[in-house]
Parts: C-alpha cells; structure tokens; sequence
C-alpha cells in the first residue's frame, strides 16, 4: 500500500509544482504589463519577484516529489533530510490550507488538505516499524528478573 501512495503523492507534487510555475508565470506577466507597483516599488522588480518565487516554489515542489518517488520506487523510507523535506512541505500545505480557505474558497482548501493527507500517509507508511516487531526479532535480551 505504501509504494503505490509514494508514488501518487510524488504525481500530484510534479502537478502542483507546474500549477503554481504558470500561476506565477500569470500573476508577473499581468504585473508586467499593467505596469503596477505596490507602495512605490518598481512594477519590473516585482515582476522579478513573482517569476522567481514561481521558479523557487517550483523546484521545492518538484524536490519533495522527487523524494516521494524515490522511496516510492526503491520501497524504502527517505533518510533523516528527506524526512525533514517532506515534514516541511506538509507545514506548508498546512498553513496554506488554512489560508486558502479565506482567499480562495472550499475547493482549494480541500485540494490543499489532499495533499496534506497524502504526504501525511506518505511519511508515516514509511515510518519507524514498531517495538514489537523489533522484540520478535530477538534482537534485544530479554530483562533479567528480579
């Protein structure tokens, strides 16, 4: 269940990544050429800007999708930095989540929650096994009685 959840969770990352590079992509090229400012900034710095947040959002995106597909195809779980990428990225889809609600509408927040949902199954499928299983290994001796 968990390779075939990785592997969804890093299609629906590459998505979003190119969602938001051409939303970016839009919102600098209206900025553009409608020649606007906000509070007296150059209209080209903040075009500037929008291009390179698109370009930044972007590649994180694509990032942690690579992440995901990695552990997905190699049905393994991703090491201590991958784990921080993808925690962080569910951070984000949080927060955002929370913001989208209010400026977007109930459709965005819900895609955002899916997303979420995704990279929550995702880390947690590929979590730590349990103590239990560790125990049943013999691994470990067995407390000396008192």
């Amino acid at each position: 269940m968990r390779r075939p959840v990785a592997i969804v969770t890093a299609l629906v990352l590459f998505g979003e990544a190119v969602g938001i590079v051409l939303i970016n992509a839009v919102l600098a090229t209206v900025a553009e050429n409608q020649n606007m400012s906000l509070a007296g900034m150059d209209p080209a710095a903040m075009s500037a800007g929008t291009w390179a947040m698109g370009g930044v959002s972007g590649l994180l995106l694509v990032l942690c999708g690579l992440i995901a597909l990695i552990a997905g195809i190699r049905d393994r779980a991703p090491g201590r930095a991958g784990r921080i990428v993808l925690i962080g990225c569910a951070v984000v889809h949080g927060v955002l989540g929370a913001v989208t609600v209010g400026l977007v509408g109930w459709s965005a927040f819900a895609f955002m929650m899916v997303v979420l949902a995704l990279l929550v199954l995702t880390l947690v499928s590929y979590g730590p096994e349990s103590r239990a299983d560790d125990a049943v290994g013999g691994d470990r001796a067995a407390p000396a009685a008192v």
